[in-house]
């Protein structure tokens, strides 16, 4: 068995995710969402879908993108 990296449980059906250079070990989708989603820059939810990205920074939506002063970017066409 091996131990969940979030949350500390020690359960035999766990799984491994990568993201670029980092791995965890996962005993849940919630569990690995916590600790590789990324953050929106200006929320901070969890961002599980694509977001928006502009200038290095990463947004859960175009309206957190215009709070801090982007424009260009939107949800829709």
């Amino acid at each position: 068995m091996a131990t969940c990296d979030t949350c500390g449980n020690d359960y035999d059906k766990t799984f491994t995710v990568t993201r670029g250079a980092t791995s965890g070990t996962f005993d849940s989708f919630e569990c690995a969402a916590q600790a590789m989603a990324p953050e929106c820059s200006h929320c901070g939810c969890r961002i599980l879908g694509h977001g928006v990205e502009t200038d290095g920074s990463i947004y859960c939506c175009a309206h957190c993108a215009r709070a801090v002063g982007e424009h260009e970017l939107v949800d829709r066409a």
